[in-house]
């Protein structure tokens, strides 16, 4: 398997608690996110490395996650029906910050906005949704920080999912593995990709996305 990976109680000695920060796990000037769909279509991307076939369709919204444990929480640790197959994808960093930059949040918030007209319009114009969520801990708990997810439609998908993608890998087989522990209730067994927060330099983008760090 190309990630890297820790223990989980490592992993969580290092992560903020709070704050709303992309966490995610960064390689040289690549990041990895996460998506879960039915076998089909995770087959088809790992045989050809870019998102399709007659399965998967760009003409919906498709979300991306760079925190592990938040895309187990929501697919069930590949439980969930049609979320049975787990996908690592690798892109850029600087395609990463190009979706970023094309970001609206999915809830109005007065300080982005002059009103909520115009925050309309500018969902209508771009092809991000962002959502900040409350990250979920191995049981499904909710933590203080926030985890990110980006919805990706249209010709941003499609750069996504054809042009942006470096690389594609099912860690399915993974995830059921660490899976056990977390049954079992053994986590200081339990490994998880190695992840950090991730570094937004850029001002302004900064801003667009809604960073706010640990007090």
């Amino acid at each position: 398997m190309k990630l890297k990976t820790e223990l989980y109680l490592t992993a969580e000695e290092k992560l903020p608690k709070s704050g709303k920060q992309i966490i995610g796990q960064v390689n040289g000037d690549e990041i990895v996110v996460y998506q879960a769909y039915n076998r089909w279509i995770a087959k088809y991307a790992v045989e050809h490395q870019v998102l399709g076939g007659s399965n998967f369709s760009y003409s919906r919204m498709s979300w991306i996650k760079p925190n592990f444990l938040w895309m187990m929480f929501r697919c069930g640790w590949a439980s969930k029906e049609n979320q049975e197959r787990v996908l690592a994808l690798w892109l850029r960093k600087a395609d990463f910050e190009v979706i970023l930059s094309q970001a609206v949040r999915s809830s109005f918030k007065a300080e982005d906005y002059s009103d909520r007209d115009a925050w309309k319009l500018d969902m209508e114009r771009k092809e991000v949704r962002l959502q900040w969520d409350p990250d979920h801990d191995p049981y499904g708990n909710k933590m203080g920080r926030r985890a990110i997810q980006l919805g990706l439609k249209g010709n941003m998908l499609e750069a996504f999912g054809r042009e942006m993608v470096t690389g594609i890998e099912d860690i399915t087989d993974f995830v059921k593995e660490q899976k056990v522990w977390v049954d079992d209730k053994q986590l200081d067994k339990l490994e998880v990709p190695a992840e950090q927060v991730y570094d937004v330099q850029n001002t302004v983008l900064e801003r667009i996305v809604g960073i706010v760090k640990p007090y």
